[in-house]
């Protein structure tokens, strides 16, 4: 294979924010990701907040890259496509000794060039949102806050890339990265993963340059090629996701007072209508993404101080995130030579991922003033739109004349989405094409009503292996290793073995 000349490694929101921005210059750029899929990490899994910026102490990459990433967050989400909503926010206090917090992250926000932000009473927050409790004292209310698709920001940043020619190699686990005369990464793919249709199964690259978007994992390759500077200590939260008779609880994100372990568990609307609740934070090891009685008892419990009337009953999924923290205070973003360390990037790593592929970018820049070993031009031409087909949001006249073109639109595969096997299909030949039940959930909002895949998902799963040319026992929930199915009994081998006479 030809050598790139820059190589990402992880297709997180950061990695496919900075594959999205080098995507417009005239470089050869892979992106390499262990999953079968982008965005399957601590990007699918967090609350979806584009924080304004309040929170990050000033001076710090956080509160640089979180200010300007949010900023960039409203033209690209409206650019590509993706659901973005701004509906402001507000930071609960419960005491004057609270009360000082959020004077400090006012004073903060001030300094991080955040607007339209105020502290008022408890009374005057309530006329805003009637369903906060009555302990609440003091509120920062800030205005810009936003809510975003997370896994749909990732995948528009991704798509748009691979349209502006980089390759995206899934399935790529690195097992060595060298450097000699060029960087050399070997990587593994997994015994029976699914590789999307056209990948050469291609396993050894070469690179002039290497940038480490990995995660919980940069750790590890990062002690592949330099000294260990840091140590990665993976927090999980835990969250519950409500329907969508929730959704209307509250109209604004709800944070409590931070403490030394974060921000706190939040209360907020989603930009698909349902209520999110969450996270707690706690150590693990690992990538441990299991829910437990006690975290979860801990989210209702803090959940419930801020917003009492949370009706916990209407959960329709619990699951967790597990945040990429390290021993340092900051996101670690540094340049040696030309290996890019990008990691740490814990909250609010969402709301940073832009201002971070800008970041990146200017590091490469000041490597390449150095060495003159890429081509920093940028090119004619550059994608940066997309435009996709939600069913339910078009007029009636628009869905007649979308069905008369493709009769797979008429043909409602999800009923509590309105999903269409079009859509479907339509996902299944997009530029990054899923190979599993979840991917088609994070491209087309399949799943993800109150039965959660119960009744359309064994028509996924058929249309799916249809595309894929595949078994239906070969179906992947999500990961290699997630079979739907564990054999497959044909009808007429079940009747062949019934008794004589007995039922059928």
């Amino acid at each position: 294979m030809d050598a790139f000349d820059v190589i990402v490694i992880g297709c997180g929101v950061s990695g496919a924010a900075i594959a999205c921005e080098l995507s417009q210059y005239d470089l050869k750029v892979a992106v390499l990701e262990k999953e079968n899929d982008v965005a399957t990490g601590a990007t699918k899994a967090n609350s979806g907040i584009m924080h304004a910026g309040f929170d990050p102490h000033p001076g710090t990459l956080m509160a640089k890259l979180n200010v300007r990433g949010s900023a960039l967050a409203r033209e690209v989400c409206r650019k590509l496509d993706v659901p973005y909503k701004e509906c402001g926010a507000m930071v609960v206090a419960f005491s004057e000794e609270e009360k000082q917090i959020l004077e400090r992250l006012y004073q903060q926000g001030v300094e991080n060039g955040v607007q339209n932000q105020e502290i008022i009473t408890g009374e005057e927050a309530r006329n805003l949102e009637p369903n906060l409790s009555e302990e609440v004292k003091w509120v920062l209310l800030e205005n810009d806050s936003a809510i975003v698709s997370p896994w749909e920001l990732a995948l528009a940043l991704a798509e748009t890339a691979v349209k502006n020619g980089v390759q995206l190699f899934l399935n790529r686990e690195v097992i060595s990265l060298k450097e000699e005369d060029s960087w050399q990464i070997e990587t593994r793919i997994a015994d029976g993963a699914l590789l999307p249709p056209g990948d050469t199964k291609e396993t050894l690259f070469t690179a002039k340059t290497v940038i480490n978007a990995a995660g919980l994992f940069a750790e590890q390759l990062r002690d592949m090629v330099l000294p260990h500077t840091f140590k990665t200590r993976p927090k999980r939260g835990q969250y519950y996701l409500l329907d969508k008779s929730e959704g209307t609880r509250v109209s604004r994100t709800i944070f409590q007072a931070p403490t030394g372990r974060g921000k706190g568990v939040l209360v907020s609307p989603t930009v698909h209508g349902n209520l999110i609740v969450g996270p707690n934070s706690e150590d693990v090891i690992g990538n441990d993404t299991a829910t437990t009685w006690e975290g979860l008892d801990k989210v209702s419990e803090s959940a419930k101080k801020s917003v009492p009337s949370i009706d916990l009953s209407q959960n329709i999924r619990n699951f967790s995130g597990v945040r990429a923290r390290t021993d340092k205070d900051d996101f670690i973003l540094e340049r040696h030579g030309s290996y890019i360390d990008v990691a740490g990037i814990c909250s609010p790593g969402l709301s940073s991922a832009l201002g971070i592929g800008e970041y990146v970018r200017e590091l490469l820049e000041a490597w390449n003033a150095e060495s003159h070993l890429l081509n920093m031009q940028k090119k004619e031409n550059v994608i940066t739109e997309r435009k996709k087909i939600r069913f339910k949001e078009l007029s009636p006249k628009e869905k007649q004349e979308l069905i008369q073109k493709d009769p797979a639109y008429a043909h409602v595969v999800c009923r509590c989405e309105t999903i269409t096997e079009g859509e479907i299909r339509d996902a299944l030949h997009s530029p990054i094409p899923p190979v599993s039940l979840d991917g088609i959930k994070r491209r087309t909002g399949t799943g993800m009503g109150r039965c959660q895949g119960g009744f359309c998902g064994p028509q996924i799963a058929r249309i799916l292996a249809e595309e894929l040319g595949i078994s239906e026992t070969e179906i992947l929930q999500e990961g290699t290793g997630s079979k739907l199915l564990v054999s497959e009994m044909a009808e007429k081998e079940r009747l062949s073995k019934a008794p004589e006479g007995g039922a059928r």
